[in-house]
C-alpha cells in the first residue's frame, strides 16, 4: 500500500515589478551621458540675462488664473488688453493690484488697479462678456471658459478666493486646478509658481522648443509629459529661474525660425548646433 504524497505547496507568486518611472529614468540617463546639463543651462542663461529670483505674485491667484487663461493661444500683450477691459467693464472696490512682471512675461505690464468684480464677470450675459474680452483674441472660446472657471471655484469654495492653494503640496494644488475643465498643467503651474513660489515648471512653446534643441528633454516628449519630467531635472530652488530664463531665451535668441546660435551661451552643449554635443 503506497502512501499518497502530500501536495506541494503552491509556489509563491513573485510580486509584480513596479514599472520604471520614465521621468526618473531620463534624468538618470542625462546624469550618466550628459552630466551637469541642467545646471549648465540655468547657469548659462543666468550669465546671459541675470539672476532670477521669485518674488510675491504679480496678482492674486484668481486674477493670475484669469489672466493666464486669457494668454492661452495669444500674445501676452493681447491678454493684457482683455484683462484691462474686464477691469473697466466690471469694476470692483478692491485694493489696487500692482503688476510686477518678470522677464518671462511678454507684455508691457498691467496698470495698477483693483481686480475685476468676479461675481459680475461670472454672471454677465455671455455675448456681453465676449465683446468685452474680444481684444484679447479667441473671445467666443474664452468667455464661457472664464465663467465656467469662476463658477467652479465659487461652487467648490463658496467664494472666488484661491489662497488656500498655498497651503497644499504643489502636486495636490496642481491637481485641484487641473480638475477645472480647460485648465491644464501649464496654466496651473504658472499660477502656483508665480503666486506661491511652488517648484513647478510651466512648459510653454518656448520652454519646449529650447529644451528639445539642447537635448534637455527627448524630442518626442509632449508638453504635458515635460511638466513632470522637469521635476526630476531641476532642484526645487532652481525651478522658477529655469522657467523664466528658458521662456526669455526662446523669445530673445532661440527663435522658432532662424535661431541666433552665434549669440547663444548654450551653443557648446546644444544638440541643434552639434548633434553629438556633450
Amino acid at each position: 500500500m503506497t502512501t499518497a504524497k502530500p501536495p506541494k505547496p503552491a509556489a509563491k507568486k513573485k510580486p509584480a515589478r513596479k514599472p520604471a518611472d520614465p521621468n526618473r529614468a531620463w534624468a538618470q540617463y542625462l546624469k550618466r551621458y550628459r552630466p551637469g546639463l541642467a545646471d549648465f543651462v540655468v547657469n548659462g542663461l543666468t550669465g546671459q540675462y541675470g539672476e532670477q529670483t521669485w518674488h510675491p505674485s504679480r496678482l492674486d491667484p484668481t486674477s493670475e488664473l484669469i489672466l493666464t487663461i486669457l494668454t492661452q493661444n495669444t500674445a501676452d500683450l493681447n491678454a493684457e488688453k482683455a484683462y484691462e477691459a474686464l477691469r473697466v467693464a466690471y469694476p470692483s472696490s478692491g485694493a489696487p493690484q500692482v503688476h510686477n512682471p518678470d522677464i518671462g512675461w511678454g507684455g508691457t505690464g498691467l496698470s495698477t488697479a483693483p481686480a475685476p468684480d468676479w461675481t459680475a464677470v461670472e454672471h454677465a450675459p455671455l455675448p456681453q462678456l465676449t465683446d468685452v474680452i474680444r481684444p484679447g483674441g479667441l473671445a467666443p472660446q474664452k468667455a464661457p471658459r472664464l465663467q465656467a472657471t469662476l463658477r467652479y471655484i465659487r461652487e467648490q469654495r463658496g467664494d472666488y478666493n484661491l489662497d488656500f492653494l498655498g497651503e497644499m503640496a504643489p502636486l495636490d494644488a496642481r491637481a485641484w486646478l487641473t480638475s477645472i475643465d480647460g485648465i491644464g498643467k501649464k496654466t496651473a503651474s504658472i499660477v502656483l509658481s508665480f503666486c506661491f513660489g511652488m517648484p513647478l515648471m510651466a512648459v510653454d512653446r518656448h520652454v519646449e522648443r529650447v529644451s528639445k534643441r539642447i537635448g534637455l528633454i527627448p524630442e518626442k516628449t509632449t508638453a504635458d509629459q515635460a511638466h513632470d519630467m522637469f521635476l526630476e531635472l531641476l532642484p526645487p530652488e532652481r525651478m522658477y529661474a529655469g522657467h523664466v530664463l528658458l521662456i526669455h531665451h526662446g523669445r530673445e535668441l532661440c527663435h522658432a525660425q532662424n535661431p541666433k546660435h552665434d549669440l547663444c551661451p548654450l551653443r557648446d552643449r546644444c544638440r541643434a548646433v552639434e548633434k553629438k554635443a556633450p
